[in-house]
């Protein structure tokens, strides 16, 4: 991740004499991010439960309703994790995890426009495979989403991008149709990318 982190400012640098003169000023952009979902991984089973951690793609929109007013909805394909119990696998499921978020940027600070959002996150969980069949979770999630980023305008279009978010997502677990537990995915979100602004 420090190795991201340096490549971003690097190129911001290298890029800052040009994008300094840029004004972006439509109403909606696109980014498309690779996103790294590392998992809090909490639970009260007593079972140890984890999900892998992984890198995954992620799209949002945004539509600026003022210069510093902006509403995003980032969306992503289902998400496969494999599932474990004190580190050994016992199965898989799916989720999907839109999320829509209400944003303030930051305009005077020339091609550096960075950026803080809070908002809700629906998670849908699918195609649960856990000791064959022998526990299963709730299919939805509702929680909270925070984040914090920044945008680095290279013309009046385009911009690269970093964000980090923290969104909360929870699940009951049943074992035998009883509940067992409860089980915190609440992933720390860290993406790079672009975008395109019209």
């Amino acid at each position: 991740m420090k190795k991201t982190l340096l490549a971003v400012a690097a190129l911001c640098a290298m890029t800052s004499g040009a994008a300094m003169a840029q004004q972006q000023d439509g109403k909606w952009q696109v980014r498309v991010r690779a996103v790294h979902l590392d998992s809090a991984n909490k639970d009260t089973t007593g079972l140890g439960l984890s999900i892998n951690n992984k890198t995954m793609p992620e799209v949002d929109i945004s539509y600026y309703f003022t210069p510093n007013f902006a509403a995003e909805l980032i969306l992503t394909v289902p998400q496969k994790q494999d599932v474990r119990s004190n580190g050994a696998k016992i199965g898989t499921l799916k989720h999907l995890p839109p999320t829509l978020l209400a944003q303030y940027h930051f305009t005077n600070l020339g091609a550096f426009k960075p950026y803080v959002g809070a908002g809700i996150n629906y998670t849908r969980f699918s195609n649960v495979n856990i000791l064959g069949g022998a526990a299963d979770v709730k299919n939805n999630s509702w929680g909270a989403a925070i984040q914090v980023g920044f945008d680095y305008a290279l013309d009046k279009n385009w911009s690269l991008n970093f964000d980090v978010k923290k969104v909360t997502i929870k699940t009951d677990v049943y074992a035998g149709g009883a509940k067992a537990g409860t089980f915190k995915v609440d992933p720390l979100l860290v993406g790079v990318g672009v975008g395109y602004r019209f």
